[in-house]
């Protein structure tokens, strides 16, 4: 349970745990998964969709065998009311709802044994569809649903960005809300499994680590006799409030942040308070910036634990674009070569998404 925050990964980070590296690179697989298994084709007719059954989901996106049985297909719904004339253009501009992940149970006994529990784990892609991208760009914090406020010496209640809850609670005529899957799905999961010890393992990268984040909330807030509830975030933007902040560290919720300081979308939305990026802190404002700034609901806070890494430490990764220091690949690639802040990169290092992995890849697509 250690790997899992139980104690908020004290001792486990710098240095990076062998293990804790091995089980961030698992859960970053699954995540990869997703990226694999969505159709991206703007020309096919499903775009939008998983291009694979939910049973042969984890085989026919050629990772590794996980011991894991994929239980639920999980989409997303833009909430952006669209004029009627966007319809007369091309599908996948007005794709509303998508594919966006799904959830699995850990069914193989060795693995449970390893684990000590059985896990169950619920994945996100990142942003793939236009009107995802248009949500993004809601940046302004906005008040939960049913929130309770959070009266302290932050005030008021927890907020999250506009755009990620809108992706997270919308739903339409033809498609649930996300937010409802994922609730009946962990209530199905709890009931099926409830007697046994059980862990919750929500992950994702980008959007998907919002998305996660969100998710971790909502379970903990709707679930009374909820399994210990851990975030593996990949190169996520922020997501909430202070309050939000409060909230999810008086559920219990823990969250581990992998970030790379050389991603833009990682010091996003927003500005944050009490941080030690000068360059987005709030504080290093003038009064009446910080003022503006507030008004306009943009002070976010970070959340969780962070793994802090950089693609400038990475021989091979440092020259590379503002785009693929945000790739989920050099996200694995710079988990696995970390050792910890005195010694950035191992020399012996494997490139779990290099030339090996690539190979991999290819021949399963033959």
């Amino acid at each position: 349970m250690e790997y899992q925050g139980i104690n908020n990964w004290e001792g486990l980070l710098d240095p990076l745990d062998d293990t804790l590296r091995s089980e961030i690179l698992r859960y970053g697989q699954f995540v990869e998964a997703a990226y694999r298994s969505f159709d991206f084709d703007t020309s096919s007719p499903t775009f939008g969709s998983c291009k694979f059954s939910k049973n042969s989901l984890l085989t026919r996106s050629c990772i590794r065998e996980t011991g894991y049985k994929p239980i639920k297909n999980l989409r997303a719904t833009c909430g952006i009311q669209l004029p009627g004339w966007i319809h007369r253009g091309p599908s996948w501009v007005s794709t509303q709802s998508s594919w966006i992940g799904y959830v699995a149970v850990c069914q193989d006994k060795e693995e449970i044994a390893r684990l000590g529990r059985r896990d169950v784990v619920v994945v996100f892609r990142g942003t793939a569809t236009c009107l995802e991208w248009l949500e993004n760009l809601r940046a302004t914090l906005t008040s939960l649903p049913d929130d309770v406020p959070n009266v302290g010496s932050h005030g008021g209640g927890a907020m999250v960005e506009s755009g990620f809850l809108s992706l997270y609670t919308s739903g339409n005529a033809t498609c649930p809300s996300l937010q409802s899957m994922v609730r009946e799905e962990i209530g199905r999961v709890l009931e099926a499994y409830g007697d046994e010890p059980l862990s919750l393992t929500i992950t994702g990268h980008s959007l998907g680590a919002a998305l996660a984040t969100l998710a971790a909330y909502d379970i903990n807030s709707n679930f009374g006799n909820a399994p210990p509830v851990t975030v593996i975030s990949f190169g996520g933007p922020r997501v909430g409030n202070q309050s939000f902040r409060c909230q999810l560290e008086k559920r219990g919720t823990k969250i581990l942040r992998i970030v790379n300081s050389d991603d833009l979308i990682t010091k996003v939305p927003g500005f944050v308070i009490e941080n030690n990026d000068m360059a987005v802190n709030v504080a290093g404002l003038t009064s009446w910036v910080q003022k503006r700034v507030e008004e306009a609901q943009l002070v976010y806070a970070d959340v969780g634990q962070e793994l802090r890494l950089s693609s400038k430490e990475c021989p091979h990764l440092s020259k590379g674009s503002v785009a693929s220091c945000h790739e989920l690949s050099t996200y694995l690639e710079l988990v696995n070569g970390f050792v910890g802040s005195n010694c950035p990169v191992r020399a012996t290092a494997k490139r779990v998404l290099g030339e090996h992995h690539r190979k991999n890849w290819h021949l399963c697509s033959l």
